[in-house]
């Protein structure tokens, strides 16, 4: 959960820096593939479900 939490976060600067400063576009190309790559990467945790432990 914080590896997803990072990597929104990273994905919401890199789109704000990308899209606000000039000649910066990549970083908004990087930030889109990174959101994407991380709800695939959430979506893929949620629906195999929690964790299992092993029993001892």
């Amino acid at each position: 959960m914080v590896l997803f939490l990072i990597l929104l976060l990273l994905a919401i600067v890199l789109g704000i820096i990308g899209a606000v400063a000039h000649g910066l576009l990549h970083l908004l190309i990087i930030a889109i593939a990174l959101l994407i790559a991380d709800l695939t990467y959430a979506g893929l945790r949620l629906r195999r479900g929690p964790g299992r432990h092993a029993l001892r």
